[in-house]
């Protein structure tokens, strides 16, 4: 069954952390942090667990997180703010992926602040920063893997033709907007625009490991629930493949699929 939460759902597991020295904010919408809990916690996930793990950071203004790295398939989106991603200026709506142990940044926040989702299928014990932890980085096996894609702002008008040349044939629905193309095994990032009452249906999720569903713009109805901006939806390789439909304000949502076979077990 489709796990989805809302940003009201998740407001309770809002808390302010610092991390390598940077004040930030940190709401949870899936997922447990291990290195936070008690001594009667019971053992985190090994790396072979699809395990699902979601926030959202509002870094604070003016600051620098330093280059590093995570043991989980990673995709970040930035949803508010601005800043930079390496040498790479970003702002909503900027989807960036990176597989695990593949060092990225630095991450440097601009006058607003930097707002991002760092979402994972898997655990992942805490960041590994550049340089201190790069002899550790070079006793992994790995495959670096890193892709970056600015969609620009939410609800931007784009002509129905454009987003159907867009798709790839044979592989993505029609309507799709390609955001990273999806690769042999499954990874890849698209957009979907909806009026509302319509329904799109995404890629088949056992053509990867794992998808997460943002809504970035609109509402996304869910059963009985109404998901607002802010809102994730995760849908497990095994389930059937996910329909969503706009609600009365109309729906932009991303799909962020992870690679099938995990190039660090």
């Amino acid at each position: 069954m489709v796990q989805a939460v809302s940003p009201d759902a998740a407001r309770p597991r809002r808390r302010d952390v610092v991390a390598n020295g940077v004040p930030a904010t940190l709401t949870t919408y899936f997922g447990s942090n291990w290195t936070l809990a008690g001594p009667d916690a019971p053992p985190p996930p090994g790396p072979e667990v699809l395990y699902p793990m979601a926030f959202l950071v509002e870094q604070a203004a003016n600051t620098t997180v330093q280059a590093h790295y995570h043991a989980a398939n990673q995709w970040q989106v930035v949803v508010g703010g601005g800043g930079r991603m390496g040498k790479h200026e970003v702002a909503p709506v900027v989807v960036h992926y990176s597989n695990a142990f593949s060092s990225y940044g630095p991450l440097v926040s601009g006058e607003a602040g930097l707002h991002y989702f760092t979402l994972r299928n898997g655990y992942d014990p805490g960041a590994q920063y550049i340089p201190a932890a790069r002899d550790r980085l070079r006793q992994v096996k790995r495959q670096f893997r890193e892709a970056k894609h600015l969609a620009g702002p939410p609800a931007a008008a784009l002509p129905a033709a454009a987003l159907a040349a867009a798709a790839l044939a044979g592989a993505v629905p029609a309507g799709a907007e390609v955001l990273v193309p999806l690769a042999e095994d499954g990874m890849g990032a698209l957009r979907y625009r909806l009026a509302a009452g319509e329904s799109v249906t995404g890629p088949d999720p056992a053509t990867g490991l794992g998808q997460f569903w943002v809504v970035t713009a609109g509402a996304m109805a869910l059963a009985e629930e109404t998901l607002p901006p802010l809102s994730l939806a995760f849908v497990r390789p095994d389930e059937a493949a996910f329909t969503a439909t706009a609600a009365a304000a109309g729906l932009e949502v991303l799909v962020l699929q992870y690679p099938r076979n995990p190039a660090h077990l």
